[in-house]
């Protein structure tokens, strides 16, 4: 590999790091206010730390194990109701949805519960460890995407056709390295603009549920599943970011005209 095509390709995967990364981050600052206050930011900071470690190292292994990932672990035959085959790539990314559906229904239950929110979270709060551990197995599931991604990108550098280089390896290496420094950069910012803006926490929680039918719906499609005779298809991500646009211009423009009328209000009363 030349040195523009490794510039090359190591600016395509830190972006595609950081287009896929997105629902990790939110996860991650939304998550990480669970641990003690005093602790979110080492949280955040370790958890993007130790995950970055581990992602390495599942790139390592999906190099070296990829038909182990991708084979039959089981299979499901109920015809008519579900049918599916499950290998360990479907189930990991199919407990990750359910565990983010999980998640974002919670949090949104509480807030529509409970009357006094924030007392409610320092009560409920998490340790650090067990946070960290979340944020943690998240950042995997999530990671599957992206390292997949990358690992098509960089196919073909090797001297056998399909296969992987060294360079294209430390390459893919340095992206993950980049785009863990960027996460760690940006995630006190988005948590601390969440803490103060406590209506975009709603629409953050939104997007989130959004994020585990988007992992449903490709763990089932991955398993080639079916319900109820119907095949299961995987939410696109042009469908995905195309929902989470209408989601966060929607949000902007009731946040302004709450603010029209309240301001008309204030004026009538006086």
């Amino acid at each position: 590999m030349g040195v523009f095509e490794i510039v090359m390709t190591l600016g395509m995967l830190v972006l595609l790091q950081a287009v896929l990364g997105f629902d990790n981050l939110l996860y991650i600052s939304l998550e990480s206010q669970r641990a003690p206050e005093a602790q979110q930011s080492s949280v955040r900071k370790w958890g993007i730390g130790i995950a970055v470690g581990l992602r390495i190292v599942l790139l390592f292994l999906l190099l070296k194990m990829i038909e182990a990932f991708q084979a039959e672990w089981f299979s499901i035959s109920w015809e008519g109701v579900v049918e599916g085959t499950f290998n360990l790539h479907s189930i990991i990314v199919l407990v990750g949805g359910v565990f983010i559906l999980y998640t974002a229904m919670k949090e949104i239950f509480h807030m529509i519960v409970v009357e006094d929110f924030q007392t409610e979270i320092k009560r409920d709060a998490s340790s650090a460890k067990s946070v960290v551990a979340k944020i943690v197995f998240m950042n995997a599931v999530f990671s599957f995407d992206s390292i997949l991604s990358a690992i098509a990108l960089v196919s073909g550098t090797g001297e056998k056709p399909g296969e992987i280089s060294t360079t294209g390896f430390w390459i893919m290496v340095v992206a993950i390295l980049t785009g863990g420094a960027l996460m760690i950069w940006l995630a006190d910012g988005v948590s601390t603009f969440l803490q103060k803006n406590r209506m975009y926490e709603v629409l953050g929680l939104f997007i989130l549920f959004v994020v585990g039918i988007l992992l449903l719906t490709e763990g089932g499609h991955l398993s080639h599943m079916k319900l109820f005779g119907s095949e299961i298809h995987q939410m696109s991500k042009a469908t995905f970011y195309f929902v989470i646009t209408v989601l966060v211009l929607t949000e902007v423009v009731q946040t302004r005209y709450k603010k029209k009328l309240l301001a008309e209000q204030q004026k009538k009363s006086k």
